[in-house]
């Protein structure tokens, strides 16, 4: 781990490890807290290093100090999840396996709730982190494999690592966004034909309200050609959604579907699956958008998301009953879903179950309050006492 100033979510994250690694290191870029001696009270070796805007250094400097024989790599905002640690077990046994990709669930993330990624790996002096942002091994691996056909890249499907770094709390830290565009802004000047660090760049232009800069990135990012399905995948998603931001819905579309298009488990494209579906649905595509939201739950079960969108479309269908069920799974799966909640209102009210469509706006008008969402909960309050639900 390299970390700064973590000292909220650490404990949490070194307590998911303690018992299933054999050693934890953490190197301090300079926290001014008390992250250090949390660290050590967990067991972990802390170590310090001199923060230079370059995270693929700080990571590299942790590898020093690893003395076993496999490699996980975690951030403070994150916890390894309990029932996944045997068949991390499992795969370390196999002799030919140089990385075992993992399945992150981004906890929070509106758009992409899931992310593979090389975090675990064998100690091979070869192996080292590349780019100052948004660092990866990747890059040493492709290296290596050229070099020693027999070492096999592996994926474990099921999650593995739940990122808390999507939360609202977590996301308002301006600071760390400007870092962030310095960092890349520096490595793509020296780097220009990355296309990972267009993609990445890009989308941060994008949530920045730079629209302009971002899509030159993305579509010179296409322009390059990158072999890497991941990074072909985002700099098509990332372009649909700057085309939907700009109210161009057929070119939007396009960028989604061949985001789709690419290869990769369709758990890893539920953003532009979501997107897609969306924009279908508003363009009067409702069986198209049905269809994509269903795959979206035989991929996840649980991804209330897709429950409270499918539930939309068969709205609009004019199946109310099936809606209400949508809604229902949408909340046993997250529970403080008030929108879902908000739904589930409009679709009783429009069967005539009026004792059920006030529980369940009275149940979205709190959650929207709990959030702190206090312009909703007003604006749904005054709209249903313009109807006479509430006094």
């Amino acid at each position: 781990m390299i970390v700064k100033d973590e000292e909220q979510t650490l404990p949490r994250c070194l307590r998911s490890v303690q018992g299933a690694v054999e050693q934890m290191v953490v190197v301090d870029t300079g926290s001014c807290d008390r992250t250090p001696q949390i660290a050590r009270s967990h067991g972990a070796e802390v170590y310090t290093f001199d923060w230079c805007d370059d995270f693929a250094a700080a990571r590299n400097e942790a590898l020093q100090y690893v003395t076993g024989d496999w490699v996980l790599v975690l951030d403070a905002d994150e916890v390894l999840v309990p029932e996944i640690i045997p068949q991390l077990q499992q795969a370390i046994q196999q002799p030919d396996f140089l990385v075992m990709n993992l399945l992150r669930q981004e906890v929070g993330a509106k758009q992409s709730p899931y992310t593979l990624m090389s975090r675990l790996f064998r100690h091979h002096p070869q192996l080292r982190f590349h780019r100052p942002y948004h660092e990866l091994i990747d890059d040493s691996v492709v290296a290596l494999q050229a070099q020693e056909p027999h070492w096999q890249v592996g994926r474990i499907d099921s999650v593995a690592i739940r990122h808390e770094g999507y939360t609202a709390e977590r996301i308002d830290q301006q600071q760390k966004v400007q870092r962030a565009q310095r960092i890349m802004e520096k490595a793509l000047a020296t780097e220009p034909d990355d296309a990972y660090l267009c993609s990445k760049l890009g989308a941060l232009y994008l949530e920045n309200h730079q629209p302009d800069q971002g899509m030159a990135l993305l579509l010179r990012g296409i322009d390059l050609q990158p072999q890497e399905p991941s990074v072909v995948y985002e700099l098509h998603y990332h372009l649909g959604h700057a085309y939907e931001g700009l109210g161009q819905r057929d070119k939007a579309r396009a960028q989604y579907q061949q985001a789709l298009d690419i290869a990769l488990p369709l758990l890893l494209k539920i953003g532009a699956c979501n997107n897609l579906a969306n924009l279908l649905q508003i363009q009067g595509d409702l069986e198209g958008a049905r269809q994509l939201y269903e795959s979206m739950i035989e991929a996840q079960p649980t991804l209330a998301i897709a429950h409270n969108n499918l539930g939309l479309t068969l709205r609009a269908m004019g199946h109310f009953g099936d809606a209400i069920a949508s809604y229902q799974h949408a909340i046993h799966y997250q529970p403080d879903y008030a929108e879902a909640y908000q739904n589930l209102g409009v679709a009783h009210l429009k069967l005539g179950q009026i004792d059920a469509s006030q529980n369940a706006f009275q149940q979205a008008i709190q959650l929207h309050e709990k959030s702190q969402n206090f312009s909703e909960a007003n604006r749904l309050r005054q709209s249903l006492r313009e109807i006479g639900l509430l006094a």
